[in-house]
């Protein structure tokens, strides 16, 4: 039976690459009926907090990559945080240091820091001297007595080469003599990376290993201490990393490149995760939409490229749109709340409020590449001026020669004109043309801005009748929609007209 992990270090947020990492664990679990390990490494005190691991169980939940077993979920092979497994590496390294496998090591952090200095200047590789290798362990043991600060080190054996084949990768040498010895504990007692994740690949009987490139140099120390122990080696599958449009390491220069960032810019998880799923992978046919219900189904290793994938943010965004267009209206009132909240236009909307918003969101997330665009096109209903519109000198000059179509739909509206769906409002339109001959543009123009305060936004047909609902619903936790009879008469108003009163609006010549 497949089981893989995921194993983040609560330092930070979750990068996006790290959330594809996760994505393809998930994928090959699923696909396989397999088991997805939860783990945090948490051995970086000074820079792991529980808030931070938090917000990555979260971002994985909202992205769909449900775990079956660790951190939250419980299982047989726990604990699954490493701080909690601090006595798991200690026994099995003295297991190590007892069969000459390991041994202590004094060098201080300066010496150390000079020895690479001097490789790297020499043109050497920059591993360990082996200056403690031969450090008899009695005389080990009676230093640290004495209060000698050690570091415990695993002694790798010289001129011989390991061999793995990587499931992306193909077959991949390694030679023991540029590798030195890695430290297994460090000198405050606090596991190496790659001591501890054998331990814990292992115990928890990981048997496909899938993370990032950058760990192919970490194989070859891992893969002698599974021998060392004389455990069996898991499979093991280096995905490429996720580069910016630079083709530089994606990093805050390139924008967004956490999820939680993403999350609060209004992209959805399935547009997230199906774009993730992309980058270094393909489903074949040029296909580029995927139901994530789809995904592990189609999902395999050894289809994974070895290329390092660009993050294209419009790429990401053409997905979202897409995913934007199917969502169903109400989760699409509920995903844009908390952007319309920032606005100060909704607290608490009333059921009878959301099912407005139900209607008027479709219409607008057409348009957007993310939900966090949605109140800049809903400004036309929460945040009517006509004051602030007829400062641009530009729509002002265009109203000053549009007056008489103005002040005719102000009447018009004021005398009670109905116009609660699209062929109404043509019909109104429709009759402000017969009163003052002006068509085209010049007529629907001016009728825009003065119903909502803007040059330009959603089509007119649909936009006006969405106010004239929104205005007719009272208290509803939200701030009132200005109704189109005030403001049209408003902007006549601020235009500097005489007032128009309520109606009743003179018949057609």
């Amino acid at each position: 039976m497949v089981r893989v992990r995921f194993a983040p270090s609560p330092t930070g947020q979750l990068h996006v690459g790290n959330a594809r990492t996760a994505l393809f664990n998930w994928l090959l679990a699923r696909g396989s009926g397999g088991t997805l390990v939860l783990r945090i490494e948490d051995t970086d005190v000074a820079r792991s907090t529980h808030e931070s691991e938090q917000a990555i169980l979260e971002d994985l939940e909202w992205m769909g990559l449900t775990w079956d077993e660790g951190v939250g979920k419980g299982g047989d092979h726990g604990p699954y945080r490493q701080s909690e497994r601090l006595h798991i590496y200690r026994a099995h390294v003295v297991e190590l240091m007892s069969r000459g496998l390991a041994y202590r090591c004094f060098c201080p952090p300066e010496q150390l820091e000079m020895d690479r200095y001097n490789a790297l200047r020499e043109r050497r590789p920059p591993k360990y001297v082996g200056r403690c290798r031969d450090i008899a362990p009695d005389e080990a043991r009676r230093r640290v007595e004495q209060g000698e600060a050690a570091a415990i080190r695993f002694r790798i054996p010289g001129s011989r080469e390991v061999v793995f084949t990587d499931l992306v990768r193909g077959e991949v040498r390694f030679d023991t003599d540029v590798l030195g010895d890695p430290v297994l504990v460090r000198s405050d007692g606090v596991p190496a990376y790659n001591y501890a994740v054998v331990i814990d690949d292992a115990l928890m009987e990981i048997t496909h290993v899938v993370r990032g490139e950058d760990h192919i140099s970490n194989t070859p120390r891992q893969i002698l201490l599974y021998e060392a122990f004389g455990w069996m080696t898991p499979a093991f599958a280096h995905v490429s990393m996720v580069l910016g449009p630079d083709h530089g390491l994606l990093s805050k220069r390139h924008g967004a490149t956490s999820v939680a960032e993403f999350r609060a810019r209004g992209y959805l998880p399935e547009a997230l995760t199906n774009y993730l799923a992309l980058i270094g992978w393909s489903p074949g046919a040029d296909q580029e939409l995927v139901a994530i219900d789809e995904l592990p189904g189609r999902f395999r290793l050894e289809d994974v490229g070895h290329s390092a994938g660009v993050f294209d943010l419009e790429k990401l965004a053409w997905v979202n749109r897409h995913y934007l267009k199917i969502a169903a209206p109400d989760r699409l009132v509920q995903l844009s709340l908390p952007h319309l909240r920032r606005e100060g236009w909704v607290s608490e909307p009333t059921d009878e409020m959301r099912a407005f918003l139900a209607t008027a969101l479709p219409l607008v997330t057409a348009s957007v590449d993310r939900l966090d665009q949605v109140p800049a096109r809903l400004r036309f209903l929460f945040d009517y001026s006509a004051e602030r519109a007829l400062a641009d000198p530009a729509i002002r000059a265009e109203a000053e020669v549009a007056r008489p179509v103005i002040a005719t739909l102000a009447e018009m509206l004021g005398a009670g004109a109905s116009v609660r769906d699209r062929d109404a409002f043509r019909a109104v339109v429709g009759q402000v043309r017969e009163r003052t001959g002006v068509k085209g543009k010049g007529l629907l123009h001016p009728i825009r801005l003065a119903l909502m305060g803007e040059p330009e936004g959603l089509e007119l047909d649909l936009a006006v009748p969405t106010i004239a609902r929104g205005a007719a619903i009272g208290e509803s936790g939200a701030t009132a929609i200005i109704s189109l009879a005030d403001r049209a008469r408003a902007f006549h108003q601020a235009l500097g007209d005489a007032a128009v009163t309520d109606g009743p609006y003179p018949p057609a010549e």
